[in-house]
């Protein structure tokens, strides 16, 4: 029993003269052990004042979703071959696995929907004014599966996947 209270007493021994060594090495030296640590105080200096028209509060995506369809013009022409091409990409990236590789809306995911996604080259697409298809590709369709891309695809992306669906043409 004396052997277990000795050994007891010298690892309590011990252990008070490691932590007084560590008190002595943060109070007397530089480099102890974060001691004192620099704080973050950010009121310190001034806070930087932006310059005006750092934030919008005009234009942008606010202006597109409360605009009526009909005042929504394509900003690029359908007749541009770079803009096609471009929409043409935009659209196998964010459109394709609904509405399909011919755009007939027998896409990878739109095969599993019922009814089908829409057929992009039918007459009821085709006729739609381009506003109206950037509003329903922007902010979906109101009971319709078609999701809001807004916040996924840039607003003159969405332009350019406008243009590549109206130069599709009527189905044959």
């Amino acid at each position: 029993m004396k052997k277990v209270a000795v050994l007891f007493a010298a690892v309590a021994v011990l252990a008070v003269v490691a932590v007084q060594a560590l008190n002595l090495f943060d109070h007397y030296f530089p480099w102890g052990r974060m001691w004192e640590t620099p704080a973050v105080k950010p009121h310190e200096q001034p806070l930087l004042v932006m310059p005006a028209g750092s934030v919008p509060v005009d234009g942008g995506e606010a202006r597109l979703r409360a605009a009526a369809a009909s005042d929504l013009f394509n900003p690029f022409s359908p007749q541009n071959p770079v803009v096609i091409e471009t929409g043409e990409a935009l659209y196998a990236t964010y459109c394709a696995q609904c509405h399909g590789r011919h755009h007939d809306g027998n896409g990878t995911v739109g095969q599993s929907f019922s009814p089908l996604p829409t057929d992009l080259r039918s007459p009821k697409v085709q006729e739609t004014e381009p506003g109206l298809i950037f509003k329903e590709i922007s902010y979906g369709v109101p009971g319709g599966r078609q999701p809001p891309l807004a916040t996924t695809i840039e607003a003159q992306d969405r332009w350019r996947i406008v243009a590549y669906v109206k130069s599709l043409g009527l189905r044959n």
